[in-house]
């Protein structure tokens, strides 16, 4: 039973330091950040594993390190000699169609790296890429040649205008407020909408909803048929 508490305790205080040390996925942290997370989840087994370690020697030191990360990236967006030192600089390893290799041999990047990075965006033949930079994530942004962009509608000179996409307005039998108010949708007309489809809002899986009203409507399992 002290595990379990000790185990749940640790890890609500691990979900609080890392939301506020913003939201990354793990592949896109930044060096320090990595450095943090691991040291972070290090301490944070030794209280758990081993009965004899006060809470206190797991918890302060977690406090202190989401506290300096906090510190680090405050300074981070104040300096940019500061942001360089911690966490890099962008490298560029296509220019003009041809491959840097000095600059992949700086960043440790071998061809099949960047074979790989180039595949999950789709692109298999490099002589597509015009331009080509390692992130300080590790990640590899694209762009590339003329010939092999995919063909938008400024290219093909079609008209049109900008729209939002259809947000969340009921979600496992709940409405979303806040989606609802973001585009100006009242519950006077969801209530209506729902009203002429027969539906509770508890009966609905999913529902969305652009600015212009039209929605769509996936009922829960028990009412199989879709809406729109």
């Amino acid at each position: 039973m002290i595990v379990f508490i000790r185990a749940i305790l640790l890890y609500l205080l691990i979900i609080f330091c890392m939301r506020l040390m913003g939201k990354r996925q793990l592949g896109e942290l930044q060096p320090s950040e990595l450095v943090i997370t691991i040291l972070i989840s290090n301490i944070a087994s030794l209280p758990i594993e081993d009965n004899s370690i006060p809470m206190v020697m797991g918890i302060v030191p977690i406090i202190v390190l989401s506290g300096f990360e906090l510190i680090t990236s405050s300074i981070s967006l104040k300096s940019k000699r500061f942001r360089n030192l911690v966490s890099g600089k962008p490298v560029v390893i296509i220019r003009g169609g041809k491959i840097d290799q000095k600059a992949m041999r700086e960043v440790r990047f071998s061809v099949d790296d960047l074979m790989e990075s180039l595949r999950g965006q789709s692109i298999f033949d490099i002589r597509d890429v015009q331009y080509a930079i390692v992130e300080t994530t590790g990640k590899v942004s694209v762009f590339q040649k003329h010939d092999a962009q995919t063909v938008t509608a400024k290219m093909l000179d079609i008209k049109g205008s900008d729209a939002d996409p259809p947000a969340v307005v009921i979600s496992d039998g709940r409405r979303i407020g806040a989606a609802m108010e973001a585009y100006s949708l009242s519950d006077r007309w969801l209530e209506s909408v729902l009203r002429e489809k027969g539906l509770k809002e508890e009966e609905i899986f999913l529902m969305t909803a652009d600015r212009n009203h039209q929605y769509y409507i996936v009922p829960a399992a028990a009412k199989k048929e879709v809406i729109q």
